[in-house]
């Protein structure tokens, strides 16, 4: 394995680093130790990531993202994926509208009312969706759309004329 050493770090990236060291975020004590360690001292990889009980590639990996970004490499970055996880596409999207609008029926299902189990399978069937979808996908597409889900028995009326008393009593 090539030994890697950080870059000898311009008078104002020193100081950064050394106040990194002084940091709250051990995030950015973590790499200001790596990055002075390796500039400075011309320690290797290795023998930082045995002094600061880390992984070499750890250690490779900081002093690569220092040449790449300079000083922003001692923020911490989110880990969130930064790409679309939707199954909808924008087309998919205006069909699943529509298809919330249809009768389950229509396409087999037995009940006349949607679930997000039966809505979930037939997004797939249909081609709605750019891939399966879990019934927690099903309600995310709805929820990008601005459509809230809500079971039906909360709409349901009853011809009874003590309906609305016995809806609203809390059973247990």
């Amino acid at each position: 394995m090539k030994r890697i050493y950080a870059r000898e770090p311009t008078q104002e990236e020193q100081q950064a680093l050394e106040q990194g060291l002084r940091s709250s975020s051990a995030f950015t004590v973590r790499r200001s130790q790596i990055l002075l360690s390796s500039a400075i001292n011309k320690r290797n990889a290795r023998e930082i990531a045995e002094q600061l009980r880390l992984s070499d590639q750890g250690v490779r990996n900081v002093i690569r993202a220092f040449e790449q970004e300079g000083l922003a490499c001692l923020e911490k970055k989110s880990s969130a994926r930064q790409d679309n996880q939707s199954a909808f596409d924008e087309s998919g999207l205006k069909r699943l509208q529509g298809l919330v609008r249809e009768s389950p029926r229509k396409y087999g299902h037995e009940s006349s009312i949607w679930t997000r189990e039966t809505l979930a399978q037939t997004c797939w069937e249909e081609r709605v969706s750019t891939r399966p979808v879990s019934v927690a996908g099903a309600g995310g597409g709805l929820r990008q759309l601005g459509i809230d889900w809500q079971r039906a028995r909360h709409r349901i009326n009853s011809p009874d004329p003590h309906y609305a008393h016995k809806k609203s009593v809390v059973t247990s």
